[in-house]
């Protein structure tokens, strides 16, 4: 059987430093995909259309959802979030490995479709530096920024089915820690088996 690329799912509470990490890693690896999602929220001060997200109205993010054109979606802190099922298929179908960067309800829905996808939550070092994190990117103010320390919290309460945790106390060691993690499975047998079974399968 054909190979196909490998799934790689990042997860963690706002203001733990997700973005960071993916941008950080996919300057170590810039052939990794990143897939785009939707979503009906503003854009941010910085963010740019088709780069950070792909903005849509309500309505059209219904209407994509109920024609089936997500893989996985969710409302998280009163905006949806969905990630293209054609978008996905074609990069692993084209044998590229890709990132995901999404919640841990859309994670699950992932985990029911792609088993052998590897899932990856960040976790902050302390509740204090989160909150410290979510105040000083500005986004958020007071009721908001307790809002989604709640929301932490319970997703905290997710990560021990996760493959992978990784603590981001220091930037540059999460990201080290988070390529660490690409390099492991793409040495797996299962990844590597597809593209050697020749050598040690001979006719």
């Amino acid at each position: 059987m054909d190979s196909t690329g490998q799934l790689f799912v990042l997860s963690g509470p706002s203001g733990v430093g997700k973005t960071s990490l993916r941008t950080g890693v996919r300057k170590r690896f810039p052939e990794l995909a990143y897939s785009i999602s939707y979503t009906t929220r503003a854009s941010r001060q910085g963010e740019s259309e088709g780069r950070d997200y792909h903005f849509v109205s309500l309505e059209t993010f219904l209407a994509m959802k109920e024609a089936g054109a997500f893989v996985e979606c969710a409302q998280v802190h009163g905006n949806y979030y969905g990630t293209s099922r054609t978008q996905l298929e074609k990069h692993l179908n084209d044998r590229r490995d890709l990132l995901l960067e999404i919640d841990v309800q859309g994670a699950r829905q992932v985990k029911e479709h792609f088993p052998r996808a590897c899932f990856i939550f960040v976790l902050p070092p302390d509740r204090e530096t989160l909150k410290k994190r979510l105040s000083e990117r500005g986004t958020e103010q007071g009721r908001d920024v307790e809002a989604r320390l709640d929301n932490a919290s319970r997703e905290l309460g997710e990560a021990s089915w996760y493959d992978y945790l990784i603590i981001n106390d220091v930037l540059e060691e999460a990201v080290e820690a988070l390529a660490a993690i690409i390099l492991s499975t793409r040495c797996r047998r299962q990844a590597i088996l597809p593209r050697v079974r020749n050598l040690i399968q001979p006719d």
